[in-house]
């Protein structure tokens, strides 16, 4: 794996996602802290930080691409979200819920979510606060493969962390191929 400054991402391989949302749901609770049986028995409302989407016969899971130039963290009016060592990241206590991020997100990887909080009059209140993919960081303090419940729980190997650089190469390498393969095809109906 290379050097976090190249901003690493997760990767899904739509040929291999079967749209189980083992993802979804191991990332859920690994923020919960908690296994599935028991968030079930307390009724706790998961929340992922990533989401499965289908478009017709392609299914993937949406998740935060830790943009170079990110532009959530060039627009959050209080700097709730920043760049830093390769990765966006997110601070939700400072998060004031105001949704430019996720507006301007261009992959839609930014969810608000509804939380209750104690007002300092002893009143509860509901308040929206971004939630965004930051590969398990906040978690462990480092980004390793390993360490990225989504990763780990996909029964396909669906998902894979990876720097632009490899990613790009092999995009490449699957568009020659692609491109070999309708040449070879081209060639037999001639």
């Amino acid at each position: 794996m290379a050097n976090l400054k190249e901003n690493n991402f997760i990767y899904a391989d739509p040929n291999k996602c079967l749209g189980c949302k083992s993802c979804e749901i191991a990332c859920a609770l690994a923020y919960a802290g908690c296994d599935l049986e028991t968030a079930v028995a307390k009724q706790m409302q998961l929340k992922p930080r990533n989401i499965v989407v289908q478009v017709e016969a392609t299914v993937v899971p949406i998740q935060c691409r830790q943009c170079d130039d990110a532009p959530c963290a060039h627009v959050c009016p209080v700097g709730a979200l920043c760049q830093e060592d390769g990765l966006v990241k997110l601070n939700r206590e400072n998060c004031v819920g105001c949704k430019i991020c996720a507006m301007v997100c261009p992959f839609g990887s930014i969810v608000m979510t509804t939380e209750t909080v104690q007002k300092t009059e002893g009143k509860r209140t509901n308040k929206a606060r971004a939630l965004k993919c930051d590969l398990c960081f906040s978690r462990h303090e480092k980004v390793t493969e390993e360490a990225c419940a989504c990763v780990q729980a996909c029964p396909t190997q669906a998902l894979a962390l990876v720097d632009y650089e490899s990613y790009r190469q092999m995009v490449l390498a699957a568009r020659v191929q692609e491109i070999a393969k309708s040449r070879a095809i081209g060639s037999i109906r001639t």
